[in-house]
């Protein structure tokens, strides 16, 4: 189920857990996964505990197209470059494996526009994908998680199977192993790397990857195929330019634009720039005429400290494409020049014009001036226009150090920075606390100016706008759960703030906050904790103790204390919280209702349900009110008062909650977002909880199809809900089809997550309990052995996951008649269980339960009394008399009870476990119709035949209302009837009865089952009865045949079967016959029951009866 707004356990799992009651085994396989962010005061996002979820079919999934993130922008005539286009692709395509290529050159000789062309040119050779990355001027392993969330909708995990946070390098990893879709190459281009350590760790190396890097850098690693870029030779470089002039100019001139072409060192960039400028100038002028003022000028000019500076970095080439820019700055309107200057604030990666247009205006400026400055300097080349975007532009980096210049030796410099911060502290401004993937997709553009800002401009945002430009960056990360990322920023505001508003002063104490929370998120407790004190003593200090900002720190500090499970401490500061709260904010406030769930949350987590469900109820009302019904908290609160019902098993009151729920962010999100589908697994699982298989299925389905189209079909969360779906056939008794989802979810486990993890484990696990369930002894031992080595090996020997392990290998052997075996196993989970968990905790209530059925399996009553009435003691006192583990727990010692005879003590604890099942599940209920089963069987067992065949038929009604016809359960109470029928010799009605049990077991399990060999027996037993030896004779004998093929020839059922051919014959008068056949059934039975087990006894009393038949 999903809860929200408070921190828990990132990952839990919880793995089989096995118990074996009434000589039926119900295997409990429903591993959970519970994902969930983190939350704290200002990045908090949603809870997701998503259960369960699946599907089987491919109907409805959208095919993946491949990512592609490039933009068409550029030179607008590319000249030669054909033969280095040519030798990249081969560089790239010549090996099977993992390729890496760089093409290198001085700044302005055309790497990128070559990579840029070689991604436009050959993108169909890469139906992976296409990444677009700036490795120069960003954090490159942020780049690409975003890319992974943005372009391919992958969530990609912040946390692993220990609980543990996942470095940034790791999540890195993750999503090249996840890369959408799955197959076919896959280009990832690296423009403008600045260092090769930087950037070599994050690179993958699955051999379907391509990767393409810019650089200015010469000494690379010899690995990297390099295409050192120069410039271009005079021919091509005359083409350009004629490309640009066209052909009757330049032919009119040659000499002259050849000078130019030389003059400008044969510079792509520079005669691209030159190029635009002469288009511009009167068409009288000639070439020769504009090239003397060219070297008039750069005679004439004056350079200051700035441009000498710049001149010293400049190649000769480049020092060319600067005297060009000056012709090109000196005509420009004076409009034009400030434009550019305030543009050279921008970093050389994409910028929207809106962004512009804002400054502008907060420099009021006229719009149709800056519009018309905008157009002049795209058409001089100066800014390039983004060919597929609105209204985008970008700037060459080499030109923005031209402008830069210009920008420092302008008077308006300081003005146009501070309207320039202004504009992002506007944009940072927006940034809620829980950024939606939307939003964050439509801000990823602004995030490398809005660093820029802050890595460069603190000086000029305003005071009182300090915190919130760094607290916007910390959300945009943390919102996406890159904790990492966010860390450095907000340790910078603790410096900056400190810095300039001192270490007094409320600003510094939210930042105290801030960098609190990321470190809590991440999983820095103590970290967190000594920030979120400091914040709390500094808030108090300056504030008072009656503040709001007091009670969020109080809230944060609980939820840190929750998340350790320090719930004394953390009850006490929720309260300190919602006390203060109201008393500032009145009993009709948002952050009553935060305080309402966060304590609502609390109780339920320490079964306090009452409690819990007065808050939830509370906070639900108090949203409404509030927020109106249609708001995305309004569905958490439904969500999570519908998750306390469940857990309660009070199904339905939880239904309608969980449907408004659904319902609710439906319209709020659409139908494809991940809220969604966790509602849709919230519903299914409550209907599986139930046995309502057929209304769970399509449920899981519907959120399975969302899934993949979010995630594609290679992800480890469609892994698990394949899994939870092989669940609900397994429930169904639909074996083979659960099999092959099983099998499907452990086959992309390993893939994705490698041979060493515990979700590998579990599917081993899994797999086996459905071998375990159909008697498939054999395949089922390794793999739970291959297991519990896992297990062993990845948390070592003392974990909970070994001590379930053990329960499951124990029952194994148990079926196995391998008593020894179970025995120890089963003393070792309780063992290990006591240790880590305490006497007063329920696995170790279960790992007892499980004993005491083994001790029952050997007739061991008087050891497994004491165990059954300690478990169901613990029970008691953990849950309350009225919980369905407690139900279970009287279900086991009546069982005891009945089997010893004792039916007087049987039949009270029969009713009172039926009772709570019927009080907490309703009548309808698979539960239920077994509690009905085993009260018929006592009544039965004593001749109460009447009230016997009531509850045998009500069972089986049910039964067939909740999964059909054609299921155990059903084909079961088939038997359990006529076993009934013909006891009371109403042979007539018990017979088809019988038969129609050995059709559905067939249909359902084959010919070769135990349940098939069960239903045989019960046939010939009917024809015994009535006389029709020759009837019952091949009954018996296959049923002998099928136990011996099954389970080996000494098992107690072989035991089982011999005894009753033997009783045929011995009816028939066949003494010889029979004899042998008893000795044979005796002799199995004292070996695998022992001499005084009631099985061995009747069958020691039936052979001594028939030697005295022969005398």
């Amino acid at each position: 189920m999903e809860s929200s707004s408070q921190p828990k356990p990132s990952i839990g799992q919880t793995t089989a857990n096995t118990t074996l009651g009434n000589g039926n085994i119900q295997q409990l396989n429903n591993s959970q996964l519970t994902l969930r962010k983190a939350v704290a005061n200002l990045w908090a996002s949603h809870d997701i505990k998503d259960r369960n979820t699946v599907e089987n079919h491919q109907a409805g999934i959208k095919k993946l197209n491949p990512p592609n993130n490039l933009l068409l922008q550029g030179y607008t005539k590319f000249i030669g470059r054909k033969d280095e286009l040519t030798l990249l692709h081969e560089n790239l395509q010549r090996s099977h494996n993992f390729v890496i290529s760089a093409v290198t050159g001085i700044s302005g000789v055309g790497k990128t526009e070559l990579a840029r062309q070689y991604a436009q040119q050959y993108q169909k050779d890469y139906p992976g994908g296409i990444c677009w990355l700036t490795a120069g001027q960003s954090n490159l392993a942020a780049s690409i998680v975003q890319y992974a969330q943005t372009y391919m909708n992958l969530e990609v995990p912040q946390k692993d199977w220990r609980d543990e946070f996942v470095s940034l390098p790791a999540q890195v990893a993750w999503c090249w192993q996840n890369w959408q879709p799955l197959e076919g190459l896959v280009l990832i281009v690296l423009d403008d790397v600045t260092s090769l350590e930087s950037f070599q760790e994050l690179l993958p190396k699955a051999s379907r990857f391509r990767v393409l890097i810019t650089t200015q850098l010469q000494n690379l690693d010899p690995n990297i195929h390099k295409i050192s870029l120069d410039v271009l030779s005079p021919k091509k470089s005359l083409q350009l330019l004629t490309k640009i002039l066209g052909e009757k100019r330049v032919q009119h001139e040659l000499v002259s634009a050849q000078q130019w072409c030389e003059w400008l060192g044969h510079l792509p960039l520079g005669l691209e720039l030159a190029g635009r400028y002469l288009v511009k100038e009167p068409p009288d002028w000639s070439l020769a005429h504009m090239l003397q003022r060219l070297l008039d000028q750069r005679l004439r000019n004056q350079p200051n400290s700035h441009e000498k500076d710049l001149q010293q970095t400049l190649s000769t080439s480049q020092r060319g494409v600067y005297g060009v820019f000056e012709l090109t700055w000196k005509s420009l309107s004076p409009m034009t020049r400030r434009v550019g200057q305030l543009l050279s604030l921008f970093r050389s990666e994409l910028f929207h014009w809106e962004w512009v247009e804002f400054t502008a205006k907060l420099l009021n400026w006229s719009a149709t001036d800056v519009e018309t400055a905008v157009e002049e300097l795209s058409e001089r080349h100066v800014i390039q226009l983004i060919e597929n975007k609105d209204r985008h532009y970008s700037i060459h980096p080499l030109i923005r150090e031209f402008l830069k210049v210009k920008l420092a030796a302008s008077e308006q410099a300081q003005e146009l920075k501070h309207r320039f911060a202004e504009t992002f502290v506007v944009i940072t401004k927006q940034i809620p606390a829980y950024p939606t993937v939307e939003l964050i997709s439509s801000l990823k553009d602004a995030i490398p100016h809005l660093i820029e800002v802050v890595e460069n401009l603190t000086d000029a945002i305003k005071d009182e706008n300090l915190l919130a430009v760094f607290t916007g960056l910390g959300r945009f990360y943390s919102g996406q759960g890159l904790y990492a990322i966010a860390q450095p920023w907000c340790e910078q505001c603790v410096s900056v703030i400190k810095s300039r508003l001192g270490d007094s002063h409320p600003d510094f104490a939210t930042s105290l906050n801030n960098l609190a929370d990321v470190y809590y998120n991440q999983g820095h407790f103590a970290e967190a904790e000594f920030l979120y004190q400091e914040a709390l003593t500094l808030r108090k200090r300056l504030l008072g103790d009656s503040h709001p900002d007091i009670a969020t720190n109080l809230n944060s500090l609980a939820n840190l204390y929750f998340d350790q499970g320090r719930y004394t401490e953390a009850e006490e500061l929720y309260q300190k919280a919602l006390t203060l709260r109201k008393r500032l904010l009145g009993d009709s406030h948002p952050d009553i209702a935060t305080s309402f769930n966060c304590l609502a949350l609390l109780y339920a987590e320490q079964r306090r349900y009452a409690e819990a469900e007065l808050l939830h109820q509370q906070a639900l009302t108090l949203r409404i009110r509030l927020l109106g019904e249609s708001h995305p908290d309004v569905a958490t609160s439904l969500n999570n008062l519908a998750n306390l019902y469940a857990d309660q098993a009070r199904y339905a009151e939880a239904e309608p909650l969980f449907q408004q729920a659904l319902t609710l962010r439906l319209s709020l999100l659409g139908e494809s977002h991940p809220h969604v589908a966790a509602s849709l697994n919230n519903l299914a699982n409550l209907y599986s909880d139930q046995g309502w298989y057929v209304e769970a299925e399509p449920l899981y389905q519907q959120a399975l199809t969302i899934r993949m189209n979010l995630l594609g079909e290679s992800h480890p969360d469609v892994a698990t809900n394949l899994n939870y779906l092989a669940v609900l056939y397994f429930n169904q008794g639909r074996y083979e089809e659960a099999e092959k989802l099983y099998q499907k979810t452990l086959i992309l486990r390993l893939r994705l997550l490698g041979e060493s993890h515990p979700e590998v484990a579990t599917s081993l696990n899994n797999l086996a309990a459905l071998y375990f369930n159909q008697e498939r002894y054999t395949e089922a031992e390794p793999l739970y052995e291959q297991a519990l080595a896992l297990y062993q090996n990845l948390v070592g020997e003392l974990h909970p996951d070994v001590a379930t392990t053990f329960n499951n290998l124990a029952l194994l052997y148990t079926k196995q008649m391998r008593y020894d075996e179970a025995e120890r196993l089963y003393q070792k989970a309780i063992t290990l269980r006591v240790q880590l968990l305490g006497e007063e905790n329920l696995s170790v209530a279960s790992s007892l339960t499980s004993l005491a059925l083994l001790y029952v399996e050997q007739a061991r009553y008087d050891e497994a009394e004491p165990l059954y009435q300690q478990a169901l003691a613990v029970r008691i006192h953990l849950l309350g008399e009225q919980d369905l583990d407690v139900a279970t727990s009287l279900n086991h010692l009546a069982n005891l009870y009945s089997d010893q005879g004792r039916y007087n003590e049987a039949e009270p604890l029969y009713q009172q476990a039926l009772g709570i099942r019927v009080r907490l599940l309703g009548e309808e209920d698979a539960s239920v119709a077994s509690s009905l089963n085993n009260l018929a069987n006592l009544y039965s067992d004593q001749g109460q035949y009447a009230e016997a065949e009531l509850l045998y038929q009500e069972a089986l009604k049910i039964y067939k209302n909740l999964v059909g016809e054609s299921h155990i359960l059903v084909a079961t109470s088939f038997n359990n009837l006529g076993n009934l029928y013909s006891a009371q010799e109403r042979y007539g009605e018990a017979e088809p009865l019988y038969r129609q049990a050995l059709i559905t077991y067939r249909n359902l399990v084959g010919e070769s089952h135990p349940y098939v060999a069960t239903s045989l027996n019960n046939l010939a037993g009917l024809y015994k009865n009535q006389g029709r030896y020759a009837e019952a004779e091949p009954l018996y004998q296959q049923a002998v045949e099928l136990y011996k093929n099954l389970v080996g020839e000494s098992h107690p059922l072989v035991a089982s079967g011999l005894n009753s051919l033997a009783g045929l014959y011995k009816n028939q008068g066949k003494y010889a016959e029979a004899e042998p056949l008893y000795q044979q059934a005796l002799e199995i039975a004292e070996h695998s029951l022992g001499t005084n087990h009631p099985n061995t006894i009747t069958i020691w009393e039936n052979l001594q009866s028939l030697l005295k038949k022969e005398g």
